[in-house]
């Protein structure tokens, strides 16, 4: 892949984006992990001093989600601040019991409730950190991660991130740990899934970027 050309494509949709709305402020929630290393990355060389990241632990939060956001700011010379979303949750935890996907899916909401927020302190927009993998299979949640005004990673794969991320220069901490937003202890993206994203891609890149149909697959298979 063009690495060079994507990320050429990326920033061209971010300038072009913003030139469009009228900003000159952008904020990205980063969690330590990917998706949202890439986006700020490439924000940061746009935007500048106008580029905010934002740092959203919760009790569920792991140490190194936290320290590998810290390093990537650190690298990048990003300004970035940390609001605790801990006080937010617990005070509507107790009435979900112990179900990890309310939990998660009101995590992610008040994720999104901070930046929206922020927004409107900044005079800006909120930037999207969702790949098409997550996009076409729907893994997201309402109102919460796929929220947004502008989405730059949105036509990239997940399992395409890994060298693109090298390439951008992204730390490696980053890039070798399992994919997961964080959501509850030992929480996985695959695990919940129930497929690698590299499996998963194949598949969608079949059916989305070469038209083919489920019969055609199944008979790639079978043969």
């Amino acid at each position: 892949m063009n690495f060079e050309k994507i990320k050429d494509t990326m920033i061209k949709f971010l300038e072009e984006e913003a030139n469009k709305i009228g900003i000159k402020n952008v904020i990205v929630g980063i969690s330590g992990g990917l998706d949202c290393a890439i986006v700020a990355v490439l924000a940061q060389e746009v935007f500048k001093d106008g580029m905010h990241g934002v740092l959203m632990p919760s009790h569920y939060s792991s140490d190194s989600s936290i320290n590998d956001a810290k390093e990537l700011c650190d690298k990048f010379n990003i300004s970035y601040e940390i609001i605790s979303i801990e006080p937010m949750v617990k005070a509507y935890e107790q009435s979900m019991g112990n179900d990890k996907l309310r939990i998660g899916n009101f995590s992610a909401r008040m994720r999104m409730a901070v930046l929206y927020d922020l927004s409107s302190k900044y005079n800006g927009i909120v930037i999207g950190t969702g790949n098409k993998s997550e996009i076409l299979l729907g893994y997201g949640t309402l109102y919460g991660d796929t929220a947004c005004a502008i989405n730059p990673i949105g036509q990239m794969y997940k399992s395409d991130e890994f060298d693109f991320a090298r390439f951008l220069g992204i730390t490696e901490a980053m890039i070798s740990k399992p994919p997961s937003a964080d959501l509850w202890e030992g929480q996985s993206d695959e695990a919940e899934l129930g497929y690698s994203y590299k499996t998963m891609d194949d598949v969608l890149k079949e059916l989305v970027d070469n038209h083919k149909s489920k019969d055609e697959l199944s008979n790639q298979v079978d043969t």
